[in-house]
């Protein structure tokens, strides 16, 4: 008896061992085989090129840095984003978007609501709040609380932007040369409604300035562009975009399908933003919208946020970021293209934010003016988050 007594006991603390290992060790594997920076020798980047990237107001309109189980205000060496590293790459603003429900299998083909959902193992994985389980809704409240803890912890190097006058006492900072960045939290995919437009008001209250419509599959409010058909808008999703635009936040459009996009487009008049995406006619594929259609959206005052990653861009190096954001200026102005790098969202890209100076050199050096690269680096930004924020 005492012998089988010690061989479960042997088993049971290989067990408990195993168990720890998989929670402490597990996540980080995981993230460092999905958010990817390709091996790459430094880039070139001349004097004169990073003297004026040193001067550039610069903001990414996406990263799903919140969804993995790391500090974001210390370095890493897995994934894209930190606040270390946007210090470093001079990025003053930065949307943090709460990514809720991932199907299995995800493409930019189609997909089924109904598939089983990577995020239910992601927050088990890394031991998030039981409540995160099996509620879209928490998950959501649960990475805005975790942004707005990182900025109590940060001695003002992190600040979260709510209103116009939060954007202008980050701004203000940065001028005086303060080391800081402003972030906004925004959604990715408004499923952590839940069907209740009454959960707009949590959503709002925990700090979300900017709504997604869709992820990678159909919800509530309509079709997604990687969903079953070219579904519009639900009369949950109608009423969903008039209180988004009753309430002064940003409208993402990124995900939703065509259909859903042109259906905002009749029903509002405020500018409308796809904050990660790249031009169909420069990188022919689904995940970028139609040329037609990106000029309506940019006819909206709206702006055109051009990822960092290969399947958007066909290109991912600096160089192949650049002629994505000069295809975009050709077709709906220097005053509608923006930046969003899609970082930390399960990509592989060409660069970290800590080496944006890299992107800035790459369009001098395609001949973009220093007046549109303000622009497209945080000018557009700016001007939509000063039309739509309280």
């Amino acid at each position: 008896m005492r012998i089988v007594k010690w061989i479960l006991g042997i088993v049971l603390t290989v067990l408990v061992v195993g168990l720890l290992g998989f929670f402490i060790f597990a996540p980080g594997i995981a993230e460092r085989d999905m958010n990817v920076v390709v091996e790459h020798d430094p880039y070139p980047v001349t004097a004169e090129g990073a003297a004026f990237h040193d001067t550039l107001l610069i903001g990414d309109w996406h990263a799903d840095t919140l969804l993995w189980k790391r500090d974001p205000l210390e370095r890493s060496d897995r994934g894209h984003v930190d606040i270390p590293r946007l210090i470093e790459g001079n990025v003053t603003l930065q949307v943090f978007t709460a990514v809720t429900k991932s199907p299995s299998g995800q493409n930019y083909e189609e997909n089924s609501a109904e598939t089983f959902d990577n995020i239910t193992l992601l927050a088990v994985g890394q031991l998030w709040p039981p409540r995160t389980w099996n509620s879209l809704l928490e998950r959501a409240l649960y990475q805005a609380q975790r942004l707005r803890d990182a900025a109590n912890r940060s001695g003002g190097h992190l600040r979260l932007i709510r209103t116009e006058k939060d954007l202008d006492a980050v701004l203000a900072l940065r001028d005086a040369g303060e080391e800081v960045v402003g972030g906004v939290l925004g959604i990715e995919g408004a499923h952590p409604l839940e069907g209740e437009i009454a959960n707009l008001d949590r959503l709002e209250a925990a700090g979300y300035r900017l709504i997604g419509l869709h992820h990678f599959f159909d919800n509530e409010l309509g079709g997604s562009l990687h969903g079953v058909g070219d579904a519009g808008l639900t009369d949950f999703g109608r009423q969903v975009v008039k209180e988004v635009a009753a309430r002064g936040m940003i409208l993402d459009l990124a995900h939703s399908s065509p259909q859903v996009a042109r259906d905002v487009i009749e029903m509002t008049d405020m500018p409308l933003v796809v904050s990660h995406t790249g031009i169909r006619s420069h990188c022919d594929t689904k995940r970028n919208y139609p040329d037609d259609l990106m000029h309506a959206i940019a006819a909206t005052g709206g702006v055109i946020g051009i990822g960092y990653w290969e399947d958007v861009t066909c290109d991912d190096s600096p160089l192949g970021v650049a002629r994505t954001i000069e295809a975009a200026i050709d077709l709906v102005g220097e005053d509608h293209v923006a930046l969003g790098s899609d970082y930390d969202g399960t990509v592989t890209t060409g660069f970290d934010t800590a080496e944006l100076a890299a992107l800035t050199q790459a369009m001098l050096d395609i001949g973009l003016t220093e007046a549109q690269i303000r622009k497209v680096a945080g000018g557009n930004m700016v001007r939509v988050l000063r039309d739509r924020l309280n």
